[in-house]
């Protein structure tokens, strides 16, 4: 035995986990972020799902895993977690397929107007995600504009899988498109044209060639995009309708419905299983899955592995989106200025007055929670990439998992947590401003933490390691060095924070209160009571803000990073 302990003590994992140790503790700063970091991780992320959990185990009438037995009993739930997994399911696949000919048609056609096409396929990314429930009502509700007023065909219906799949369609599109438009760009378009010029047919090349190495890349946004519909609340609490159950919707209602907070915890697990697979999924199986091209030579080519017909096709299908978006778009501006949309369309500014009047203290609140959220959600989101980047310490690949877990988290998980966790003392945050913003940052910071990984790698480290010989500690290395280095990051980071803090709704939906309001509750709300002229005031009115926010945070992050990018690295070379 004592030998055994001996060399277990003298192994080398052991000795390698102590000199971290005491290579740490000779950085007292960067000690106390690790930890005050895995404090902040174990507190605002692992705690709620814990709480969950042991939430779920404690039904009065049906105690321990009686409660699931008996939730599962029901089939009604069982056909809720059916939907819900389809709706996933088809929702990926379509996303992927419409994504992925958008993608291609954008990189490998000289098709005109992409530039527009790629700007129409990033707009439903910067508004309300259940935006799209709210256009699918207007254009095929009873009083819908395609349904009514274009067919003549009244109580259209549109609630159901139908109309939730199109809703998620166009939701979730552009995160396929985006993921799959950088993996299609970086696919050396070379080694299409040498296939063709060894005979291969185009139909070949794509098959044999371009597919397959977009595979990994294929499979990660049906992954994602998996997890986004399974999590989704507010398209399916529109559209769902009560013939097409889902579990986010039906874990909603048990606890502000029926006030079964173990049930309503006891689905959020259900409905976690599925989420966390597809995470481990993505994240572990499909990372390892990735194909480089990149050859470090200059390269030169025409593109040849799409014929004219083929080109002039994926335009018309670009044609077609470009036009459901702005279709989608264009009748909730539209229903916005009408007096009453599908009975009286004349112009007015009603529901605008009736916004301000009723939602002004929204407004203002949701505006102060992204601004407090965001700077705190992207330094955090960098500080992490930073760590697990260039820092070896214990622990690190734990920090790297549970950061990026909150990405899996459906939100309604999130937001029963969060009621369990902190509605008691020492916690006790319920119904506060600190609820909001700690929900906001821990749930969106992981996009930080990826956009940052990703830049840090393609930085030379040597350029910190210069810092660090001339004296320089980890804290200011990061804040002059590093942090202005991936600047394009912490934009994205910034952006994305702080365009999640104004459209969310899954998770804030629990955390609300009478003092602390959001807008895309105020916007369910309206629709809820068949305003649909108010949501859609509201709906502009919180684009417009996100889109002249997006302005400001590049005019300050360059300001604050790009100004002292150019005067500390451009003159010793850095280009």
């Amino acid at each position: 035995m004592e030998t055994k302990a001996a060399i277990t003590f003298e192994g080398t994992p052991l000795r390698r986990f102590m000199r971290r140790l005491a290579r740490l503790a000779k950085e007292p700063v960067l000690l106390a972020s690790i930890l005050v970091i895995f404090a902040l991780l174990a507190l605002f992320i692992i705690y709620p799902v814990v709480m969950v959990l042991i939430k779920s185990f404690t039904s009065a009438e049906h105690p321990g895993i009686e409660v699931y037995k008996t939730l599962l009993s029901s089939s009604y739930v069982r056909s809720s977690l059916y939907n819900s997994l389809s709706m996933g399911a088809a929702a990926a696949l379509l996303s992927c397929v419409v994504g992925f000919l958008f993608a291609y048609a954008v990189t490998r056609t000289d098709m005109p107007f992409k530039g527009f096409f790629n700007f129409m396929a990033i707009v439903p990314i910067v508004s309300p995600p259940f935006l799209g429930a709210v256009s699918v009502l207007l254009l095929f509700g009873s009083n819908g504009l395609i349904t009514s007023k274009l067919l003549g065909i009244y109580n259209y219906p549109i609630y159901g899988f139908k109309g939730l799949l199109f809703a998620q369609v166009v939701t979730f599109f552009p995160v396929a498109y985006l993921t799959l438009k950088g993996v299609l760009e970086s696919i050396s378009p070379t080694l299409e044209d040498a296939a063709l010029d060894l005979g291969s047919s185009r139909l070949q090349v794509f098959g044999k060639v371009t597919l397959p190495l977009a595979l990994p890349g294929i499979a990660s946004a049906l992954l994602v995009i998996f997890i986004e519909s399974l999590a989704d609340f507010g398209n399916p609490l529109v559209l769902a309708g009560s013939n097409f159950p889902t579990l986010s919707v039906q874990a909603y209602l048990q606890i502000t419905g029926m006030y079964d907070l173990p049930g309503g915890a006891a689905l959020s697990v259900v409905l976690l299983i599925p989420s966390i697979t597809a995470f481990m999924l993505q994240k572990y199986w499909v990372e390892k899955r990735k194909y480089v091209t990149v050859t470090g030579k200059p390269t030169s080519t025409t593109i040849k592995s799409v014929s004219s017909g083929t080109k002039w096709a994926l335009f018309g299908l670009c044609l077609f989106v470009a036009g459901v978006v702005i279709l989608f778009y264009g009748v909730i501006v539209a229903g916005a200025f009408a007096k009453l949309w599908g009975i009286d369309p004349s112009f007015t500014l009603r529901n605008f007055e009736y916004v301000w009047g009723v939602g002004r203290e929204a407004i203002m609140d949701t505006l102060l929670i992204a601004g407090i959220s965001t700077p705190i959600s992207g330094l955090l989101g960098m500080a992490i990439a930073f760590l697990v980047v260039r820092k070896s310490f214990p622990g690190k690949n734990a920090m790297d998992f549970i950061s990026m877990l909150s990405f899996a988290l459906p939100g309604t998980v999130v937001g029963i947590g969060y009621i369990l966790a902190f509605n008691r003392r020492p916690f006790l945050l319920t119904g506060t401003l600190a609820i909001l913003v700690l929900n906001f940052v821990f749930r969106y910071f992981p996009v930080g933490i990826q956009a940052g990984v990703a830049t840090l790698r393609q930085v030379d480290a040597s350029i910190e390691e210069a810092a660090a010989n001339l004296g320089a500690g980890t804290e200011k290395t990061f804040a002059k060095v590093t942090l202005p280095l991936i600047a394009p990051a912490f934009f994205s980071a910034l952006v994305f924070a702080f365009v999640r803090a104004m459209t969310a709704i899954s998770a804030a939906v629990f955390l609300v209160s009478a003092d602390w309001n959001l807008m895309t509750v105020q916007i369910l709300n309206q629709v809820n009571s068949g305003r649909l002229g108010a949501a859609a005031a509201f709906s502009v009115v919180l684009i417009g803000i996100i889109v002249v926010a997006m302005v400001v945070i590049r005019l300050v992050v360059d300001k604050l990073l790009g100004i002292r990018y150019q005067a500390r690295f451009q003159g010793g070379g850095f280009r």
